[in-house]
């Protein structure tokens, strides 16, 4: 055996064992769920961390049909905060693995 194919050997298995340790980590986030809201929570959007919208929350009061661009830009907003604790919590979670990565 050369000298230094051990070390490989070692190098694989650590890398494997990384990525089973990673797939946990994405099966975790996948099956949380995050709630994004609007302001003054007229608006709530619930979110799965595969970034799939599984639930919408209106409070009737704010649904005025002579302003529909209000409730589309609470929509947005509810929307886009879930996304953003979606990618902060992932950021938490695979950073550990991410940042020791050499790519």
């Amino acid at each position: 055996m050369m000298r230094g194919m051990g070390n490989m050997q070692g190098m694989m298995k650590q890398m494997q064992k990384l990525q089973k340790e990673m797939e946990k980590a994405q099966d975790y986030l996948n099956e949380q769920e995050f709630v994004g809201i609007s302001t003054n929570d007229f608006v709530q959007v619930k979110m799965t961390g595969k970034k799939e919208v599984i639930d919408v929350i209106i409070k009737p009061e704010i649904v005025d049909p002579e302003d529909i661009d209000m409730l589309q830009d609470l929509l947005v907003v509810a929307m886009n905060d879930a996304l953003k604790k979606v990618e902060t919590r992932t950021q938490e979670v695979m950073g550990k693995y991410t940042q020791h990565l050499p790519f």
